[in-house]
């Protein structure tokens, strides 16, 4: 699979570490090769949203659906993602600051805390990624530093659980076959980034697509309880 516009592959910045080891993919030099199938899908060109004519949200195309991909993990990778151990629970508030979309996103440190609260209460064991220019940390969790995003995926391969906001986490709990609670809120659409493997909570909101702050979003946010969270958390444990 070549990921360009049919004579050129085009990665970005992240597309070695999400594809590194991956025999199914394509490298930049390799345009010529006999077996190659094109696929479209860069940045520019993601196939589930366009650009809104006059306003700053996103339109987002119901006909896409994202399947888990794979990660291809080495032998040292492997053995680094097993550090900490196995069976914990990977809880993540961090929402990528530096997007204006970025409070459309955010939970909120407050909830994230009350729900860490309630699973540390059930017995469980928490644990939150730390990293360098990480965002809010959570009290009373486990800190497990990466040195990276495939460091990170290494690690939640033996998690039991990821609880954390739609993004790079939970699309890499999929691809990891790890079941997740997916902070979804307002802004975009389950049924287009989310699994079915997931529990994807959206305080009931249409998906608006707006990615500047929005009074929509946080009510959104604001809808969805810690309880929900707890019980979506249970279920996808199994009541344990």
């Amino acid at each position: 699979m070549a990921f360009g516009d049919g004579a050129r592959i085009i990665w970005d910045k992240n597309s070695e570490a999400v594809f590194k080891g991956n025999p199914n993919i394509a490298r930049p030099g390799s345009e010529r090769d006999q077996n190659i199938e094109w696929n479209s899908f860069r940045k520019g060109n993601r196939g589930y949203n366009t650009q809104h004519l006059t306003k700053p949200r996103w339109i987002w195309n119901y006909d896409f659906k994202a399947t888990p991909g794979e990660l291809f993990f080495d032998n040292a990778e492997r053995r680094n993602g097993a550090r900490y151990g196995e069976g914990f629970v990977i809880i993540e508030p961090e929402v990528p600051r530096w997007k204006t979309v970025a409070p459309n996103k955010d939970w909120g440190r407050k909830k994230y805390q009350a729900l860490a609260d309630r699973l540390r209460k059930d017995g469980l064991r928490l644990a939150q990624f730390r990293y360098d220019k990480g965002g809010p940390v959570l009290d009373g969790v486990e800190h497990f530093r990466t040195l990276s995003f495939r460091d990170a995926a290494a690690i939640l391969s033996n998690s039991a659980l990821f609880v954390g906001p739609e993004g790079g986490l939970h699309h890499a709990a999929a691809a990891v076959g790890k079941p997740a609670v997916v902070i979804f809120g307002g802004f975009i659409p389950p049924s287009v980034t989310g699994y079915e493997t997931h529990i994807n909570l959206t305080g009931g909101a249409e998906a608006c697509g707006m990615y500047q702050p929005c009074a929509h979003c946080k009510a959104a946010m604001d809808a969805i309880s810690v309880e929900e969270a707890h019980d979506a958390a249970m279920r996808m444990l199994g009541g344990r």
